[in-house]
């Protein structure tokens, strides 16, 4: 847990005197603090990974970074934080494949629209969602003796998810409907609310974001059936991809993407992007990346946008076959 509490920490402010001054010098962007609204709770996976980049990020811009938390709605609250903000470069936006392919199929009404309202900068991370289970309450110790315990259940299991629409909750609903299984959906504001239901045998399994499980499934406490990637995952080698697990075709992926105010200068957006790009490449951050359950991501802005049009037939699929709904 120590590790985890280090990724964490809290709101970044770590000093950058000497480059803040000098920018201030040259009178260029940035001459002030940069916020960064992430649109999940504190400690999930899009945050932890939020503030790995941020510390270095802040380092290569000499300002200091600021993250900011804005819960809700599927991370709809956040984003339209984002897109109403002014589009000077002192506000960006950690998104998700959630606002690029998800949300628009999910929600009756949206008050911001991701092709119109935001200029993405690059794709920052990408990681594979986990089937995990409470080590004391599911017996499992394979997905295939899951499925078999689950199916005798008399009054069937549920699965928790970070809100509904999210990729946790659709491979859920993939999970269950393939296999017809009797799976209540039970959904949270994220996996630092779903984890101590998993743990105290109130929620029976999650397919959830593996950045967000990787402390309790090292501590024994969780138990790890199978990733949802198309390879094993490098720090859990034992854990087997759901094709080697015996399910076909569900290879599901979560990924961000920083993001900008629509109007927001090209030369703002160039330069952090170059910093991205810069920050992907390094050794370190990888590493920690992976320890976290990640992997580094860049892009250019255009890739973004092309990623996220290119997903969204997949998903609008996934909410229809699922029948959800968010209000």
């Amino acid at each position: 847990m120590a590790t985890r509490r280090r990724l964490l920490g809290a709101t970044l402010s770590l000093p950058a005197l000497s480059l803040a001054a000098g920018a201030r010098a040259q009178g260029a962007w940035p001459d002030r603090t940069v916020r960064i609204i992430v649109p999940y709770p504190p400690g999930g996976s899009t945050d932890v990974l939020t503030r790995l980049i941020a510390e270095r990020l802040q380092q290569s811009l000499g300002q200091t970074i600021v993250i900011e938390n804005r819960p809700g709605a599927g991370g709809n609250i956040g984003m339209d934080a984002v897109a109403k903000s002014a589009p000077d470069g002192y506000t960006l936006g950690a998104a998700t494949i959630g606002h690029f392919a998800i949300n628009q199929y999910l929600y009756p009404q949206m008050s911001w629209d991701i092709d119109k309202d935001f200029i993405p900068i690059s794709l920052t991370w990408e990681f594979p969602n986990v089937v995990v289970v409470p080590t004391e309450y599911v017996p499992a110790k394979t997905l295939q003796e899951f499925i078999a315990w689950a199916r005798k259940q008399p009054k069937g299991i549920s699965f928790g998810s970070p809100g509904v629409g999210t990729t946790p909750h659709l491979s859920g609903e993939i999970f269950r409907e393939r296999l017809k299984l009797d799976a209540t959906h039970v959904p949270f504001r994220g996996a630092a609310q779903t984890i101590p239901a998993m743990l105290s045998g109130n929620v029976t399994f999650a397919i959830d974001n593996l950045a967000s499980y990787i402390p309790v499934i090292q501590e024994g406490r969780m138990r790890a059936l199978a990733v949802t990637s198309a390879q094993r995952w490098p720090t859990l080698p034992d854990v087997p991809t759901m094709a080697e697990a015996g399910m076909e075709d569900f290879v599901i992926t979560s990924w961000g993407a920083f993001v900008a105010p629509a109007g927001t200068p090209r030369p703002i957006i160039d330069k952090v992007n170059a910093a991205l790009r810069t920050i992907a490449a390094d050794e370190s951050v990888k590493q920690r990346f992976l320890q976290a359950g990640a992997y580094t991501q860049w892009s250019t802005p255009e890739q973004v946008i092309a990623r996220g049009k290119t997903e969204r037939p997949m998903w609008e699929a996934a909410i229809r076959q699922s029948g959800a709904r968010a209000q």
